[in-house]
């Protein structure tokens, strides 16, 4: 599943598309593509792991669940979930969950809740936490109410960045320690942002599909916690079940 700094490169490579107008729109969606032929793209905008396409009026929500993908001016075998024409090339999205979003995206979407966002508001996720004591750390990474835009893999690595057990809970951790989760998911969502654009990402894993604990030397544990059921890299040893 794509997460939000993956996004974030789809948003910024679809950029040449902003203030274009929509010639051509079609795929193979129930939604009605063609609403969008003649319209122009007034931004292009993400929350999470949500990118959209904002009209007039109306957005198109773009959600690429597990598989999704997209090519820019060049099409895959397969057919896609949408296609939209421009004068200045194509966008063509696969695999993906599309919906509209009607009226001003600020009603749907609260900025301050994406962790890539100039308006991430660390204070209101403490605040929202403090809210689940019970919530497992590893549930409450993945809840895109808390932290839109974090996925697996950046939960496994700022888990393990801030030595925290997965299965440790909200309410148990101190809040010094709560402190450096909430900042390190945002910290390691734009350290995933640049090693993606390098090519350089899984060089960058610490735990996550890795076998040894690159601290203690020791084995990493592999589980499926909390009711996420997520897969789970973390260290026994060098992370403390709180």
């Amino acid at each position: 599943m794509p997460e939000g700094p993956s996004i974030v490169i789809l948003r910024e490579a679809a950029a040449k598309f902003r203030g274009k107008t929509v010639r051509r729109a079609l795929g193979n969606s129930s939604l009605d593509l063609t609403r969008m032929e003649g319209r122009r793209v007034l931004a292009l905008r993400s929350w999470g792991k949500h990118f959209l396409l904002q009209f007039s009026g109306f957005s198109l929500r773009v959600h690429m669940l597990m598989f999704g993908s997209y090519r820019i001016d060049e099409r895959k075998p397969s057919p896609p979930r949408v296609s939209l024409q421009f004068d200045n090339g194509e966008l063509n999205i696969y695999a993906s969950s599309l919906k509209y979003i009607e009226g001003p995206l600020e009603d749907t979407y609260d900025w301050r809740g994406d962790v890539m966002d100039d308006a991430w508001d660390p204070r209101l996720a403490r605040r929202r936490l403090k809210l689940q004591p019970d919530t497992l750390v590893c549930d409450a990474l993945l809840d895109q109410d808390l932290f839109a835009g974090v996925g697996n893999i950046i939960k496994n690595e700022v888990l393990f960045r801030t030595r925290v057990h997965p299965e440790s809970t909200i309410g148990d951790l101190p809040p010094r320690v709560l402190g450096k989760v909430i900042a390190d998911a945002r910290a390691y969502s734009f350290n995933f942002l640049a090693w993606k654009k390098a090519g350089v990402l899984r060089k960058h894993w610490q735990v996550h599909t890795q076998r040894t604990c690159p601290q203690c030397g020791g084995p990493l544990s592999k589980t499926y916690p909390g009711k996420s059921r997520r897969r789970t890299f973390f260290c026994p040893n060098c992370q403390v079940r709180y």
